[in-house]
C-alpha cells in the first residue's frame, strides 16, 4: 500500500496509507475531506566513498609512528575502499604501485612507468 501526503482546508497535513492511487482521500480530523500533495522526497543521507588511496598516510610518520589505533583505522578504510573498486572500478583511479614518495617526491609520489624528474630519458 502506498503512502500519500495530504493536506485539509483547515490547515491540518498528515500522510496515510491507501489501498492504491484511485482509492478515495482518507477523512481529516476536523471531518472534511483533505487534497492530495505531492510526496515529498526524503532521503536518509550522502552517499560518501570515503578517502581514497591517495589519502592514505604513506610513511611512518604518517601512522602516527606505527601507532596501532591509526593504522587499525587506516586498514579499515583501505579495506572498504578496496571492496568498493572491485564494485565500481571507475573510482580505482591509478593503481600503478609507488616507487617512491620521501624527500623530493613527497608532494607527488613517483609511480611505476613514470619519468623520473630531472634525469634524461637516454
Amino acid at each position: 500500500m502506498p503512502i500519500y501526503d495530504y493536506a485539509c482546508d483547515c490547515g491540518n497535513r498528515f500522510e496515510a496509507l491507501v489501498p492504491s492511487s484511485a482509492s478515495p482521500a482518507p477523512s481529516c480530523a476536523c471531518g472534511s475531506s483533505p487534497r492530495r500533495l505531492p510526496s515529498a522526497v526524503r532521503l536518509g543521507g550522502a552517499a560518501s566513498a570515503g578517502p581514497g588511496r591517495d589519502d592514505a598516510p604513506k610513511s611512518w610518520r604518517g601512522t602516527g609512528n606505527g601507532d596501532r589505533e591509526t593504522v587499525r583505522h587506516w586498514h579499515q578504510q583501505m579495506t572498504r575502499r578496496e571492496k568498493l573498486e572491485q564494485k565500481y572500478p571507475e573510482l580505482a583511479g591509478d593503481r600503478r604501485p609507488v616507487l617512491a614518495h620521501e624527500g623530493r617526491f613527497a608532494a607527488a609520489p613517483l609511480r611505476a612507468g613514470d619519468p623520473v624528474p630531472g634525469e634524461s630519458a637516454s
